[in-house]
């Protein structure tokens, strides 16, 4: 964790304005949590009590399946029944800032005057997994922030994009006909991970071809309670999206009546809090490497030959 910075907003007020529904108290705080400031951190523990309304629902896929295109259809269904939404656009990193290369303005821009929108592009910062590191504490500030639906979209990197199946309720894998074998792109990895399976640009040719093989594959997979409809939808046209909104309340309904929505949460507050440990273990440990020299003693060593690496390292953690 960082030092604490001046703040023009105390914590307390900071996470009181996110719960009055103030979009500007949110973006504030989500830059502080992916800078990882002191600020941030107490602003969540006093807004965590008011989370677990939101249904988080995950759009992964390939590069060119229409993810962005589909998200954009599935804000205007639900805005038009009146349910605010959160929308979680995770980016490729920029070698030169460390920001998200795309941007929110670029990505959604005919909702950025909509009130009950609240679009955040973030940046993976060289995480692997297809989300950002702050994924999960932003999740949170937007269903403090009064989102009923948070739509989480990775940044499309290909098959293994699997994190976001530990970051929401529902995850929808969207995919396209003509990628070649459509299901050997999937399978190795983001093919496990589905709710409901989506072939977008399905004006296209070959079509139910693809519908055909992603529903052979999950013929293949164990039985389960849920069994992950395939569906077919045109994002530019709207087409399909209304039949996905409806698939996807069908899961939500499963998870609560089975059990399962409070065991996937659980699973994934067990991620958090270790992840945590971990960060603060870390941070820890490095202020007392920085503080003792050791490291640069035992570098000398490894660079002169008499140490190695390994060697090094149970030096610098006291166990050498």
């Amino acid at each position: 964790m960082k030092p604490s910075r001046p703040s023009a907003l105390p914590a307390a007020d900071l996470a009181a304005q996110v719960l009055a529904g103030s979009h500007q108290a949110a973006a504030r705080l989500i830059s502080l949590v992916e800078n990882g400031e002191r600020e941030g951190a107490a602003a969540l523990r006093s807004l965590y009590p008011h989370t677990g309304q939101a249904h988080s629902i995950g759009i992964t896929g390939p590069p060119g399946a229409g993810k962005s295109t589909l998200v954009d259809a599935l804000i205007r269904r639900l805005r038009r029944e009146g349910s605010m939404v959160g929308i979680v656009a995770i980016d490729p990193t920029s070698p030169f800032t460390g920001g998200a290369v795309l941007g929110d303005r670029v990505r959604m821009q005919d909702h950025a005057t909509d009130p009950g929108v609240f679009v955040r592009s973030m940046a993976t910062r060289g995480a692997l997994g297809g989300l950002a590191p702050a994924t999960a504490d932003v999740i949170h500030i937007l269903d403090a922030l009064g989102c009923a639906h948070i739509l989480i979209e990775t940044v499309g990197a290909g098959q293994g994009e699997v994190d976001v199946a530990a970051a929401a309720d529902t995850v929808i894998v969207v995919t396209v006909p003509g990628l070649g074998d459509t299901v050997q792109t999937l399978k190795a990895g983001i093919m496990e991970i589905g709710d409901l399976f989506v072939v977008n640009k399905a004006d296209r040719p070959e079509a139910d071809r693809t519908v055909t093989e992603i529903k052979m594959m999950l013929g293949l997979a164990p039985e389960r309670p849920w069994r992950p409809p395939v569906l077919k939808t045109v994002a530019v046209s709207g087409e399909g999206v209304e039949e996905l909104l409806a698939a996807v309340r069908s899961h939500r309904a499963h998870l609560e009546a089975s059990g399962e929505l409070r065991q996937r949460r659980r699973e994934r507050l067990r991620r958090e809090v270790l992840r945590a440990v971990e960060d603060r273990i870390r941070a820890q440990a490095l202020a007392r490497v920085r503080e003792s020299g050791v490291l640069d003693e035992v570098l000398d060593a490894v660079t002169d030959g008499r140490l190695d690496p390994h060697s090094a390292a149970d030096r610098v953690a006291g166990e050498g």
